[in-house]
Formats: structure tokens, C-alpha cells, sequence
């Protein structure tokens, strides 16, 4: 099971929305997707990825054999932050635990860092969500400190972690 990554194409509305049509990955997401998601909600998204501007939103389907089966993306942060992005991530749960999330994770840095002048990339998963903070872990992230009741979802204050990986300094 190869997974890569590559940009959204209109044809994995409905991969996208298969996976993402699963209360379990809702759940650890911020607010702002429809449940239950369906094909058109994953079209509008992509179609949005597909507009969005390429020197601040970097967005990429995680695949295995051409197949959607998440979703990874950077975002450029602005002002004195403008050289610092922040990434999040998803994958369909049948995927889960098979090391899917970090191969998306070090592709998509490797990507950023060659291609773009970002310097840092970072992560806030809710402190509660192990299986995410050991994605970022296995890819090179460093845990930089516990967000306190920095969040609230499903009704529910919850801490989160702050992750970075820093562009290694050319030679």
C-alpha cells in the first residue's frame, strides 16, 4: 500500500466524501463540516482548493494507488508569520494505524520546504488525540507545549499541542 499525495481533482468528491462521512474524524476536525458530508459538500471543497491562492493554501489528496483517501494541506500564515505555515490532516478510519498519516505528513513538509520560503510548519491537535500527535512525532515534529482549554468542541473545553517541524538550514 504506497501512499503519496498530489492535487485534488473533481473526480474524488466522492472518495472525499466517503471518508470524510464519519463522525470519528468529524470529531477531532474544527467546526465547520456539514454532517453527514456528502459529494457535493467534497466538490464545493475542492473546488475551493483549486481556487484558493497557491503561494498561501497548499492543498493535496493523500491517496494510496490514485485513490483519495484523505486529505493534507498548509496554510501560510500572514504579517511577521508570513514565513510559518500551519498543516492539518485527515485520513479515511480504514486506513488508520497503518502509517498512512505520517508518510502524508513527511511527503507534504518535503514538498513545502523545497518549493516555498516557509521555514516552520505547525500542528494543533487536541491534546487527547494520540494517534495524530504520533503521526507528527514519527515525521520530525517536535511538541513545543500543551495549548490549556484552548479549544472548545462537541461542547467540551479541551487542551491542544502545539507541534512544529523547522525547514533543516541549507549547507
Amino acid at each position: 500500500m504506497i501512499c503519496n499525495i498530489r492535487p485534488w481533482r473533481m473526480e474524488d468528491a466522492p472518495d472525499l466524501a466517503a471518508a470524510l462521512n464519519n463522525k470519528k474524524i468529524l470529531d477531532n476536525l474544527r467546526d465547520g463540516l456539514p454532517f453527514p458530508y456528502t459529494t457535493k459538500d467534497a466538490e464545493e471543497f475542492i473546488s475551493f482548493m483549486l481556487q484558493a491562492d497557491k503561494d498561501q493554501t497548499y492543498a493535496y489528496a493523500i491517496t494510496v494507488d490514485d485513490k483519495a483517501i484523505g486529505s493534507i494541506g498548509v496554510f501560510r500564515k500572514d504579517n511577521i508569520h508570513s514565513r510559518t505555515a500551519e498543516m492539518g490532516y485527515y485520513i479515511a478510519e480504514e486506513y488508520w494505524g497503518k502509517g498512512i498519516g505520517t508518510t502524508a505528513v513527511k511527503l507534504t513538509c518535503e514538498t513545502i520546504f523545497q518549493n516555498t520560503d516557509i521555514l516552520r510548519i505547525f500542528a494543533e491537535p487536541f491534546a487527547y488525540n494520540i494517534a495524530s500527535c504520533r503521526v507528527l512525532e514519527k515525521a520530525g515534529f517536535l511538541c513545543e507545549g500543551i495549548l490549556r482549554q484552548n479549544a472548545v468542541k462537541n461542547g467540551k473545553v479541551l487542551d491542544m499541542k502545539m507541534y512544529s517541524l523547522i525547514k533543516s538550514p541549507v549547507d
